[in-house]
């Protein structure tokens, strides 16, 4: 859900700039009158973009976080894997010996069980979402660098807009505006003098 509306606010934000490029270039659509009583402000309006997957296999602050991620989620599932494995354990020893059982002693290995395996998703659930906790705020982390980085990029070079490229959400792109090369430079230097 959260990858969806991290999803939908990229979706968002471009078209929010494509309108504004083609507000404030000069394009008409076939509904618009020829004459316009707002005037369209001079100057250049300058737009770029960076090749987001480019980003996520070369930065190595977001290369970092990946690799702690999937050690995490290894980890977790190690855990789960031995718990299920003693669960059925029991499980089997139980089927072994149910014949020789009591109701009442039958009864109480199968509420045994019961718990064991209440126990089991609830342990799941909740090592699911710590993870999914963990993942999403290391990514927005990644991502403030990113902006804050961009910020700092953007003071003398003029861009109104600045995009992450996604070949989902960009059919066309001219690569004379493509800065990533600068980005996953000035980033990897950032992250060097912070570490």
């Amino acid at each position: 859900m959260k990858n969806f509306t991290l999803g939908l606010n990229i979706v968002l934000v471009v078209a929010v700039g494509i309108l504004f490029y083609l507000h404030f270039s000069g394009a008409k659509g076939a509904n618009s009158p020829t004459t316009s009583t707002k005037s369209v402000p001079s100057g250049n309006f300058r737009i770029a973009y960076f090749e987001g997957d480019s980003v996520q296999t070369q930065f190595e602050y977001f290369k970092e976080i990946q690799n702690q991620l999937q050690a995490k989620g290894q980890e977790n599932s190690k855990q789960l894997g031995e718990m299920k494995n003693i669960f059925n354990s029991k499980l089997q020893d139980f089927q072994k010996v149910a014949q020789s059982l009591s109701q009442a002693e039958q009864a109480s290995k199968q509420q045994e069980l019961m718990q064991m395996e209440k126990a089991f998703q609830g342990k799941e659930k909740m090592m699911s979402d710590e993870f999914q906790d963990e993942q999403f705020k290391k990514l927005q982390d990644v991502k403030k660098k990113i902006e804050d980085y961009l910020k700092l990029y953007n003071k003398d070079k003029g861009y109104a807009f600045i995009f992450s490229s996604s070949p989902d959400l960009m059919y066309l792109k001219d690569s004379v505006y493509d800065i990533t090369p600068d980005v996953i430079r000035g980033l990897n230097e950032l992250y060097k003098k912070k570490k």
